[in-house]
């Protein structure tokens, strides 16, 4: 285990309309705002989007289960940011539902939003971390203290 300790910063509420990719959008946004460690919480609606549903099987290193949503899911999430080399780097996971079905999963590469979705970015500050790759996870990872 590793960990960091640090206090809140800025405080962000976002809207991001119909048809802006959400991921996109909160990579252009953080990197012109600076932020380079925090949290995100959003809700609202997907039209088109890849979600990683855990790995094929649990092995090192994993292979992705990968499933594309289409046609207007509501959806509800949580994420980090952690600087890395090119710039800040999310790791997003949502619910995303639609009708009877819901899916859980990380979402990657794209994520059209459907009507809207409403994101609150919290910024910490004095925490020295990035987010870079792991091999023997096989995956990109927070590392403090650096």
């Amino acid at each position: 285990m590793e960990y960091a300790e640090g206090t809140p910063g800025r405080i962000f509420t976002l809207r991001i309309d119909n048809g802006e990719d959400i991921l996109e959008t909160l990579g252009i946004f953080l990197k012109e705002k600076d932020v380079n460690t925090g949290v995100l919480f959003f809700l609202g609606a997907l039209k088109r989007a890849k979600l990683i549903t855990g790995p094929k099987e649990a092995v090192f290193p994993p292979v992705p289960n990968e499933i594309i949503i289409s046609g207007g899911h509501e959806i509800i999430g949580i994420g980090t940011v952690y600087k890395s080399e090119n710039g800040p780097s999310l790791h997003i996971h949502t619910s995303a539902g639609r009708k009877e079905e819901t899916l859980t999963g990380c979402l990657r590469e794209f994520a059209e939003v459907y009507l809207v979705a409403e994101v609150v970015i919290l910024e910490f500050m004095g925490i020295s971390a990035i987010r870079a790759f792991d091999p023997k996870p096989g995956a990109s990872i927070p590392r403090f203290d650096v």
